[in-house]
């Protein structure tokens, strides 16, 4: 018997696999975090216990609510849905807009209208992974902090062009 996940699913598995556990790290502007949420975001959901104790459920509704429904994934092509909310998640809605908005070769006015999804659903899969893959290496390349995470980046970005 097949199982089928959903797009979402799918995005958030692959994503909080790449965010991992409780982080901390002295370079990372984001401070705290626990499989990817920061902890001012983690606040702002109401979440008020120490963020090493952050769990994956609470983790996976933020993920739903301020990423998979931002970057409206339901109405985009499984491929470009899944790059485009691991960079959600990664660099924050409007960067990972404005680099599928430059990878579809339309104007990056950083809003998922209805152009954009037109875009989205007219290109093929591997040329739109390869294009947005690209443009995510170049904004991650411009970094302060590419010397400290660039290595983790450059794999997060490999596994996602391991798709095609």
């Amino acid at each position: 018997m097949t199982i089928h996940r959903s797009p979402f699913a799918l995005a958030f598995e692959a994503t909080v696999g790449f965010e991992g556990a409780y982080v901390d790290h002295p370079s990372d502007p984001g401070g705290a975090t626990r499989y990817g949420i920061t902890e001012r975001v983690a606040r702002a959901h109401g979440y008020t216990a120490d963020m090493r104790e952050l769990p994956l459920a609470f983790a996976r509704q933020v993920y739903f609510t301020d990423y998979w429904l931002a970057i409206r994934g339901d109405e985009l092509p499984e491929a470009v849905a899944l790059d485009v909310f691991d960079a959600a998640v990664n660099h924050g809605v409007r960067q990972a807009t404005l680099l599928m908005q430059r990878a579809l070769r339309i104007d990056d006015d950083g809003h998922i209208g209805p152009v954009t999804i037109a875009a989205a659903m007219r290109i093929d899969a591997p040329t739109f992974i390869a294009r947005f893959n690209g443009e995510r290496l170049m904004f991650y390349a411009d970094l302060p902090t590419w010397s400290h995470f660039g290595k983790g980046w450059t794999r997060r970005v490999a596994a996602q062009l391991r798709r095609v």
